[in-house]
């Protein structure tokens, strides 16, 4: 019996995905719950796994198609095993190819590239699972040297000799996601009104309390370390209470303020930039903040992340800081209207009452949606998180 391999209900939000890989190919067989293809959406990347033993006998979408919610993209034959497949299939071959030895194993995307190309396959060394031949190893055979052939003699020419692997180029398509994010972040700088505020925080307070109590925290909370931006998170929340403006968001010529705080966190991955959202800042403790950073951190690098994960948010924190940056001016996460940018860490001469003292400085820079908060606002909204953090019992005082 055959059942159909179906791509996911994909939430309202997102319209459709495209193949990213199959994990199997036809006439491999499959465990129930074994994951077969990845499908990469707008948001993320959907597994899709078997829903009984069987062999794969048809892939109906390749990788790179489009695909809608519950559309087939290929067929289980549910009991069947390798070898009676095999069988099948050399009963039904030609009889001028009686031997199975000379089959070539590769990638249905590494046959149409050879084939495009005139390379034999046969030739290629595969780097896939059980010596399969992928799509980069017939990259890898084009952009090799040729061997040397003998060729008739010509009179002396002056050659000039170039290495063609100090001129190589790679072509790739863009992932769903990566285009997502370059077409939101176009829409953000044609539609609002961005301006960015920038201040600078002593963190040399932050720095002691972490220091201090930075063991007794991991030991007090399960493992859970003593971080930053736990502090960041939860000045952003207080701070947000105090200027609704910047927790709010526009929806054509409405104004849509938010009675709670939910914060999303940038997070760099191979894929792309996501930005899993914290509910309910203003009740979670810093360590409830950290444990959620780093249970999102690790998802993201595994592609684990569900849609609902980065869904809503009503204020956005992005770290250029962990990579070195010094200052930047971060583009607003729509249909948030403000976006708060950390960065490095680095000591500087500063006057202290009448003294140049050497302190751990952070620059901080919000950019913001000029339509809804005013130069006022973001300014003491700003000062206010520079507030917190260079005296963090004003967080526990609320002052």
């Amino acid at each position: 019996m055959a059942i159909q391999i179906k791509a996911p209900q994909f939430p309202e939000s997102i319209e459709e995905g495209s193949i990213a890989t199959w994990h199997k190919q036809v006439g491999e067989a499959v465990s129930r719950d074994e994951l077969i293809v990845d499908i990469e959406t707008d948001k993320t990347v959907l597994e899709v796994v078997a829903a009984d033993d069987g062999v794969l006998t048809e892939v109906m979408k390749k990788e790179g198609d489009v695909v809608s919610s519950q559309e087939p993209i290929g067929k289980i034959e549910v009991g069947a095993v390798v070898a009676s497949t095999l069988e099948k299939r050399v009963e039904a071959a030609p009889a001028a190819e009686p031997h199975l030895d000379t089959v070539v194993v590769a990638n249905p995307a590494a046959r149409k590239l050879a084939e495009e190309n005139n390379i034999d396959l046969a030739s290629l060394s595969g780097t896939g699972k059980d010596g399969r031949i992928l799509k980069e190893d017939v990259q890898n055979a084009m952009t090799a040297p040729a061997a040397d052939t003998p060729v008739a003699e010509e009179p002396a020419k002056l050659v000039v000799p170039i290495s063609l692997s100090e001129r190589a180029e790679k072509r790739v398509p863009m992932t769903r996601l990566r285009a997502t994010i370059a077409k939101r972040l176009l829409d953000a700088q044609h539609n609002a009104a961005m301006l960015t505020t920038f201040n600078e925080v002593n963190m040399g307070p932050l720095m002691q309390l972490r220091k201090q109590y930075k063991e007794l925290f991991e030991k007090t909370h399960n493992g859970t370390r003593l971080g930053f931006m736990g502090f960041f998170v939860k000045a952003a929340a207080e701070a947000l209470k105090r200027f609704p403006a910047v927790n709010a968001s526009i929806d054509g010529n409405d104004i849509v303020y938010h009675g709670y705080y939910d914060i999303g966190v940038a997070v760099s991955t191979e894929r792309g930039l996501v930005v899993p959202v914290l509910r309910d800042c203003d009740r979670m403790s810093i360590a409830e903040v950290e444990g959620g950073i780093r249970s999102y951190a690790v998802a993201a690098q595994e592609g684990k992340l569900a849609i609902e994960d980065m869904t809503g948010g009503t204020f956005t924190i992005t770290n250029g800081g962990v990579f070195g940056s010094l200052l930047s001016t971060p583009i607003l996460n729509p249909p948030q209207t403000a976006i708060l940018g950390m960065h490095k860490i680095q000591e500087r001469p500063m006057a202290v009452t009448g003294q140049v003292v050497i302190q751990p400085m952070m620059y901080l820079a919000l950019s913001y949606d000029h339509r809804m908060i005013d130069g006022k606002d973001a300014v003491q909204f700003l000062v206010a998180i520079k507030d917190m953090l260079e005296d963090p019992a004003r967080m526990l005082l609320d002052v």
